[in-house]
């Protein structure tokens, strides 16, 4: 990064993950002698351009003061929102409280659940903002084939509903996180995406619907989001090939 803004990591985990189930949230579960989100944290904090971060919490959430980042002073707790995208919404507010972060400040919004993150795909993400006048995210493009579905139908099963037609692959990315924009543009997109009743997904929509187009910068196929079970020993199978557990 070529100005002098700063950077801040913005980490949204408020929810409770009902697809993976269980009693502990997906981010605390154990992943290799580490909870999920401190191996998130552990690669952010770690890195020398990112000043601090920020991260949405359950209002009721109990397991966050047993981590090892709790009391870290380079992590800022605030209350989560309902959605994702709330929960930005109050980190955003909250950088802006500290009266350290700067609406010319990049934030990079990353998922609690996405541990296996690559310090190279950091780093391509963070030389990417240089000169770059709206922001950019990670991802992958696409190499299966796309299948668009039926709106209705399957007979709950496991046997979905039927083909409507094959969507050209050519042009599709798969998002992941992070996702870096200027604080001020990010805020500004998602306040304006909520006042028309959109529940965006990531950040990167909102930013879209001010017309704007975003930067695909491409990381690597590990850098998966936990959302079912059998997805903790694929994460801890990535971490193991990238030399970050023995």
């Amino acid at each position: 990064m070529t100005d002098s803004a700063r950077c801040w990591a913005m980490i949204p985990a408020a929810g409770v993950g009902r697809r993976f189930g269980g009693r502990v949230p997906k981010q605390y579960l154990e992943l290799a002698g580490r909870r999920v989100i401190d191996h998130v944290l552990g690669l952010l904090l770690d890195h020398p351009t990112i000043a601090g971060c920020v991260v949405a919490l359950d209002a009721a959430d109990a397991w966050w003061p047993e981590g090892p980042f709790a009391g870290d002073p380079r992590v800022l707790r605030v209350v989560g929102g309902k959605e994702r995208c709330h929960s930005v919404c109050n980190g955003l507010d909250g950088l802006v409280d500290t009266g350290e972060a700067g609406t010319e400040d990049w934030v990079l919004v990353h998922d609690a659940a996405r541990p296996c993150l690559r310090r190279s795909d950091l780093d391509a993400l963070l030389a990417a903002l240089d000169d770059e006048p709206v922001g950019a995210l990670l991802g992958i493009p696409v190499h299966d084939t796309v299948k668009r579905v039926a709106a209705e139908g399957g007979d709950g099963s496991g046997v979905g509903p039927e083909i409507v037609e094959t969507v050209p692959r050519e042009a599709l990315w798969r998002a992941y996180t992070p996702q870096a924009f200027r604080l001020g543009l990010l805020h500004r997109a998602l306040t304006r995406a909520l006042g028309q009743g959109q529940l965006v997904t990531d950040d990167a929509s909102a930013v879209e619907l001010l017309g704007l187009r975003p930067r695909m910068v491409e990381g690597h196929a590990d850098n998966i989001k936990i959302t079912r079970p059998e997805d903790l020993p694929l994460a801890e199978f990535f971490l193991r090939q990238q030399g970050r557990i023995d």
